[in-house]
């Protein structure tokens, strides 16, 4: 991080979300820095090439377009690595972290159906012997995913609602492709409508409706968190009785430390949290500083909770959406 300049700053920090939807985005961003187009392609490249940066392109809202769950097995010690490597080359599984609990493997599969899905799961147990916890997301408050690099709270992002409806013939493959990254290139949009054999303006013009849609919440810059200095990550789950979950989900959700906030479904007899939301800071102790102060303002001060460090991300990427039509 300290070899990033002004420049570098802006371009990572400012432009996780908003990235501007028209033929030239890259030159929009340049204007509002006052520096070239070629200057801000070549940032993004070199960021790229040094891992900062995962893609830009979208992140999509949960079982929209496609389907996925958040999965965990206990992997004996000495079998952790053989395990991983066994989830990670599953189609499908898209994240993959050892955590800090009993339950070491956390990981997400993904799908174009919940058919596709429980198929990985399947999988899974096969290749692994384990039988995965299968953790069904119920309900998203909070699924903006940035961070602030100037040191400051992350902005909370207000979740709009998602209307599914919106969606229209050809708006998987385009958010498929989305998901994968836009090339860093002039014209991005028109490289990806040419793959899809679409034109730019009408690709466009459905990634605007698809985002005032609620569908992809954030387009931008899909930063790396642990190559940009936030190497302290926890996920925190919550033991909550059912009808207070979302009163609580609603209240952490508009906590600025907080990075992601859903409620999945539990497992009678091996999980009982219903409750999750993420915590990422460049310490351990400011991770746990930062949550000590969302559960108090949440009011969540006193819930009995666990903290789920993670130790080793075995995979990272975007969620892979099956077949497109």
């Amino acid at each position: 991080m300290d070899a990033l300049d002004r420049l570098d700053l802006f371009l990572l920090d400012n432009w996780q979300r908003g990235l501007p939807l028209e033929p030239r985005p890259f030159l929009a961003i340049a204007a509002k820095e006052g520096t070239s187009e070629d200057e801000v392609i070549r940032r993004y490249r070199s960021h790229a090439a040094a891992g900062r940066i995962g893609r830009i392109g979208a992140v999509c809202r949960p079982n929209t377009v496609g389907a996925s769950t958040l999965a965990a097995v206990a992997a004996p010690g000495e079998r952790l690595e053989e395990v991983a490597a066994r989830i990670s080359a599953i189609p499908g599984v898209n994240h993959n972290y050892e955590r800090e609990h009993a339950l070491n493997l956390w990981f997400v599969v993904t799908g174009r159906d919940r058919a596709a899905v429980e198929f990985g799961l399947v999988e899974v147990a096969r290749q692994t012997g384990l039988a995965p916890l299968d953790l069904r997301l119920v309900r998203a408050y909070h699924i903006d995913l940035g961070f602030r690099l100037n040191g400051s709270r992350a902005r909370p992002v207000a979740s709009r609602a998602c209307d599914v409806a919106a969606l229209e013939p050809g708006d998987r493959a385009l958010i498929a492709a989305l998901t994968e990254g836009l090339e860093i290139a002039p014209r991005p949009f028109a490289l990806m409508a040419a793959r899809l054999g679409r034109d730019e303006a009408g690709v466009i013009a459905r990634v605007r409706a698809l985002v005032a849609a609620g569908i992809l919440p954030r387009v931008g810059v899909i930063v790396k968190h642990r190559e940009i200095g936030y190497r302290a990550n926890a996920m925190v789950v919550w033991d909550l009785p059912e009808a207070e979950v979302d009163r609580a989900g609603e209240a952490l959700a508009r906590q600025g430390e907080v990075t992601l906030c859903y409620r999945r479904v539990t497992v009678p007899g091996r999980w009982r949290f219903p409750l999750y939301c993420m915590i990422h800071g460049r310490s351990r102790g400011e991770t746990l500083a930062a949550l000590g102060r969302a559960a108090e303002a949440a009011g969540l001060a006193d819930v009995p909770r666990e903290v789920l460090f993670s130790r080793r991300c075995f995979k990272q990427r975007g969620a892979v959406l099956g077949a497109v039509a």
